[in-house]
C-alpha cells in the first residue's frame, strides 16, 4: 500500500494557480527528489504535504498508518533560525513537540529518542553547545536529528544542502541515504542538485508549474528533461 498518494493536486495564491496536475504515489522506503527551476512549485507542494497549504483541487492521502502530525520536516534555514539561541539538545528535543499531547514537559522516552537521534547524526558530543555556534553542516545534522524525533515513516527535506561546502554536502547526503536504506524511512527531498538527485534517489518528480515528470531515477536519466538539465551527461 502507498504511504502517500497525490491525486491531481493544484495549488494557488490570490486566485492564481501556481501548480497543477500533480499526481504520484510513493511506497514505504521510497526516496523521492523533487526538482525544477526556481518558482516551479516545489516548496508549495511541500507546504501542501505538511498541511500548511490547502489544495485548490485534488487530494493528498496518507497510508501505512501515517498521520500528518507524524512527518519529520527539515525546512530551508533563514539567518534568524541559524542564530537561534538554544542548545543542540533543546533543538533536537523540540522535534518531539507533536508527541507531547496534553503533557507539558518532555518525558524519559522523549529524551531517549532525542539522545538516540543525536548519536545517529554524530552530534551527541555537541549536545550542550549553543546551536548558533555550530558550522552549517553541524546545524543541518542537528536539524535532521530533530526531524527524526518527529517520525518513523516520512521525512520532508527542503533544500537541505543549500550553502554547505562540498564535504558537508556529501556527509549530509550520506546520512539521508542511510536513514532511507537502514531505517526504511520514506524521504521526499526538494533539491536544485539534479545530478545528486538521480544518484541518490529512487524516484524523481520534476515540476514546472505542473508535473513534467514522475518516475524512477533510471527512467528520468533517459528523459528529454534530463538531457536538457544535465547537458546530455550520462550519470
Amino acid at each position: 500500500m502507498a504511504i502517500l498518494q497525490c491525486e491531481n493536486l493544484a495549488f494557488g495564491y490570490d486566485g492564481a494557480t501556481v501548480l497543477e496536475g500533480v499526481r504520484f504515489a510513493l511506497n514505504a522506503g521510497d526516496y523521492l527528489c523533487v526538482v525544477g527551476e526556481n518558482g516551479s512549485g516545489k516548496s508549495t507542494l511541500i507546504k501542501g504535504l505538511l498541511g500548511l497549504k490547502t489544495p485548490e483541487k485534488g487530494a493528498i492521502r496518507f497510508g501505512e498508518g501515517l498521520k500528518s502530525t507524524e512527518i519529520g520536516y527539515l525546512p530551508q534555514q533563514t539567518q534568524i533560525q541559524r542564530d537561534f539561541p538554544a542548545s543542540v539538545r533543546e533543538v533536537v528535543l523540540s522535534g518531539r513537540l507533536n508527541s507531547l499531547g496534553r503533557r507539558l514537559r518532555y518525558n524519559k522516552e522523549d529524551r531517549e529518542i532525542a539522545a538516540r537521534n543525536m548519536e545517529r547524526m554524530n552530534v551527541e558530543e555537541l549536545a550542550d553547545r549553543s546551536y548558533q555556534e555550530l558550522s552549517g553542516g553541524q546545524q543541518q545534522r542537528v536539524l535532521l536529528a530533530r526531524a527524526l524525533c518527529a517520525t518513523k515513516k516520512l521525512l520532508l527535506l527542503d533544500e537541505p544542502v543549500t550553502g554547505l561546502d562540498p564535504i558537508a554536502t556529501g556527509e549530509l547526503y550520506n546520512f539521508i541515504k542511510l536513514i532511507n536504506l537502514c531505517d526504511g524511512i520514506t524521504v521526499i527531498m526538494v533539491s536544485h542538485d539534479i545530478p545528486a538527485a538521480v544518484r541518490y534517489a529512487t524516484h524523481i518528480l520534476h515540476l514546472g508549474h505542473e508535473q513534467l515528470f514522475f518516475g524512477t531515477s533510471a527512467e528520468y536519466k533517459r528523459s528529454s528533461l534530463a538531457r536538457r538539465f544535465l547537458g546530455g551527461a550520462v550519470l
